[in-house]
């Protein structure tokens, strides 16, 4: 059954004004070290198609569908609670979590490897690049597990409704913003030669 409200306010965007803003600078800010990393990779072909080669690609992939996955999980979550489903939106953003840490925990492992190597920012551009975007990015997984973690707190304490789930989707947007920038950021430093 459709609310009545939501007939009367057609939004653009899911989520509150605000976060919409902060997604956009940080879009911004990937974009610009995205377009950055290609032009060293142009410049300095051999390096980039050498030292990519060193990288886990499978735990790349594992990685991206982790966090398709978990994307999934916080979709369902959003429905959940247009339904006045407050115990499903719960569980779907637990899950969704729980993907979330899987993402962290493969990516520290990556990290590990490539540490205990001794390989480092200074090691050379390609790494420099590489360690950059990822640490960057996996920054931004942990900052979006913690907006969902308020967001199932809240949630617990009846703060979300059918008639008011703009936090539910304000945390959803942010956390696919996040889903995003790994499903370009994959490609283009694990992948494209």
């Amino acid at each position: 059954m459709t609310k009545i409200q939501d007939l009367q306010e057609p939004k653009l965007l899911p989520g509150d004004l605000a976060i919409w803003f902060f997604i956009f600078m940080e879009l911004l800010v990937f974009a610009i070290a995205f377009i950055a990393y290609a032009i060293s990779r142009a410049q300095n072909l051999e390096l980039f198609n050498e030292f990519q080669l060193s990288l886990n690609k499978e735990f790349g992939a594992i990685n991206t569908i982790l966090l398709i996955t978990s994307s999934y999980f916080v979709i369902r979550a959003v429905h959940a609670i247009k339904l006045d489903n407050v115990k499903s939106c719960i569980n779907n953003l637990n899950i969704a979590l729980g993907f979330g840490a899987g993402f962290l925990l493969l990516k520290s492992l990556e990290y590990y490897d490539k540490f205990s190597a001794g390989i480092s920012l200074s090691t050379n551009t390609f790494y420099m690049f590489y360690l950059s975007l990822t640490l960057f990015h996996f920054l931004h997984v942990i900052l979006g597990m913690i907006i969902l973690f308020a967001v199932i707190l809240k949630a617990k304490h009846g703060a979300y409704s059918a008639s008011n789930h703009y936090g539910v989707e304000s945390g959803a947007s942010y956390w696919h913003m996040v889903d995003l920038v790994w499903i370009i950021l994959f490609p283009l430093v694990y992948i494209i030669r």
